[in-house]
Order: structure tokens, then C-alpha cells, then sequence
């Protein structure tokens, strides 16, 4: 079963490299459609051409993140590549498959033999914290390993599909869900560890100075990221997060229904209704 992974990307050269060496190694190929990068990121994911990268292609880019022109690309192209199921994928999420004997291509190749069309992702927030706030290197998988689970609705992460006779509907939600006629979800998510920055310079590089299309904030598809300022942004503690040891023990109770980015947030995360005391 042949599994494509989407991918969109700006100035991504801190992550481009472990996401697709990831994807090779759990027998994923990709697609990266490049959104006018101006650092190392397409020169870094040319190395993965002919390995497990399709192709590299230009998508223009006017200053403003158009995030809804290029999830309408995305849907385009589950149309047109050659794959039996794709996954929209972000350079700075690592995806699993729940048991760490079975690579991601054989989780979704066993949802499809039961019956499935779609899969969840269960997300797991890695980020830094006050007592090791800079994680901007080239190790940042090993050093950064604190986390909290993060589900603010349910499913959050169906993004995962068999491809189908027509075109999905992936832009309506933000990329968080995809749609279309006679869905159906496995019952098991799968896992995603989600590296959201590595510093509060990173944070500002990734969030704070970026221009956001004004549509796609009227349709709250950037939530905080579209109004977050640098002096609003707060790093937990590490006792307030759980510590990773392995992806056969993420932990995925209590999880969080808000980032840990900025003070208010912090103070007021909650966990989601489903583990409500």
C-alpha cells in the first residue's frame, strides 16, 4: 500500500530534515510544496529526492500566509498523486502508529483491512520550559521531551485518509478534519508529537512575525497564533508537563485544551470535558 504524506512549508529548515527522515522510515513517501522559503529548507529536503520525496514545488508567496490556498492545493493533489491513502502533514509533527512494532504505513494499511477510511491522531505538545527554555539545535528531539496531551475538540486530528473517487474537503476545517462522503473513522487514534517551537525566539520567528490571510482568521483557523504578541509569551514549568520516555508510554490523560504559550492561557488551561473530574 503506497502512503503519501502532503506537506507545506516556510522557512522550515529546523525540522524539514528529521520530518522527512521520519516519513522514510516508516515507509511514507512525501510531497512538499514549498511556500517561498528563504532559508536552507528546499536545499535540506533535495537530499531526500529519490529516497522518499516525490517532488519539490514552488507555491508563490505574497507576504501573507494564504494557509486556505493551500489546503484547497493539498485536496488537489490527494486527487492526482498516485497514493492509496495521504496524510496532511506539517514539518514540525512526527506521526505513529499506537505500537512501536508497526510502522505508520502498516497502522493505516490494518485501519483500512478493518474496514476504516480515516484516522484520528492523538496529539502530543512538546515544547520548551522555564528551566530549559532553548531547544533552537539540531538535537532538539533529545533535549526537548516535555509535553502535555492536547485535545481541545474530539477528533482534532482526523487527517489521515484513504483517497477517494472525489476530491476531499479539507480546507472547510482548517486542515484539523477532513470530510467527505461516507467517512469513516477507526475507533483507535493514532499518535502525533507535535514539537510547537523551540525557543521564544523561535516562537516569535514562527508566530509573531508572520502576516496571516484576514480570511482565514475570520475563520479562526490560526486561533491564538493570529494575535499572540512576544510579550505575552509564557513557558510552563516542568512539573506542570509530563516527561517522555518512549512512544509506547506517551500519555495521553488529562489532556489540555489550550497551548502553553502565553500567561492567560497558562493559568486557565483546563482539561478538556472528557477528563473532568
Amino acid at each position: 500500500m503506497r502512503v503519501i504524506a502532503i506537506l507545506a512549508a516556510y522557512n522550515e529548515e529546523r525540522f524539514i530534515g528529521n520530518c522527512l527522515e521520519h516519513l522514510y522510515q516508516q515507509g511514507v513517501e512525501a510531497y512538499l510544496i514549498d511556500n517561498g522559503s528563504t532559508d536552507e529548507t528546499v536545499a535540506i529536503a533535495r537530499r531526500y529526492l529519490g529516497k522518499c520525496l516525490l517532488h519539490i514545488e514552488s507555491f508563490p508567496r505574497d507576504e501573507i500566509f494564504r494557509w486556505g490556498a493551500l489546503l484547497k492545493r493539498k485536496e488537489e493533489l490527494a486527487e492526482t498523486l498516485p497514493g492509496d491513502w495521504f496524510v496532511h502533514q506539517d514539518p514540525d509533527e512526527v506521526r505513529l502508529s499506537a505500537q512501536s512494532s508497526q510502522t505508520l504505513a502498516e497502522a493505516l494499511a490494518q485501519a483500512e483491512a478493518n474496514g476504516y477510511n480515516a484516522v484520528n491522531f492523538q496529539e502530543f505538545t512538546f515544547v520548551p520550559t522555564c528551566e530549559a527554555p532553548d531547544h533552537d539545535h539540531a538535537n532538539y528531539l533529545q533535549s526537548m521531551r516535555w509535553y502535555y496531551p492536547f485535545t481541545p475538540f474530539f477528533p482534532h486530528r482526523l487527517n489521515a485518509w484513504k483517497r477517494q473517487a472525489t476530491r476531499v474537503d479539507l480546507a472547510t476545517k482548517g486542515g484539523h478534519l477532513v470530510s467527505f462522503a461516507g467517512l469513516k473513522m477507526a475507533p483507535q487514534p493514532l499518535l502525533m508529537r507535535h514539537y510547537l517551537f523551540l525557543s521564544v525566539p523561535h516562537a516569535i520567528e514562527k508566530y509573531v512575525n508572520r502576516k496571516y490571510d484576514p480570511e482565514a482568521v475570520k475563520n479562526r483557523w490560526h486561533g491564538w497564533r493570529a494575535t499572540l504578541q512576544a510579550e505575552q509569551i509564557s513557558l510552563p514549568h516542568q512539573t506542570d508537563l509530563k516527561f517522555y520516555v518512549s512512544d509506547d508510554r506517551l500519555d495521553a490523560t488529562n489532556p489540555w485544551v489550550r497551548h502553553a504559550l502565553r500567561n492567560a492561557d497558562f493559568e486557565d488551561r483546563g482539561l478538556a470535558p472528557s477528563a473532568k473530574q
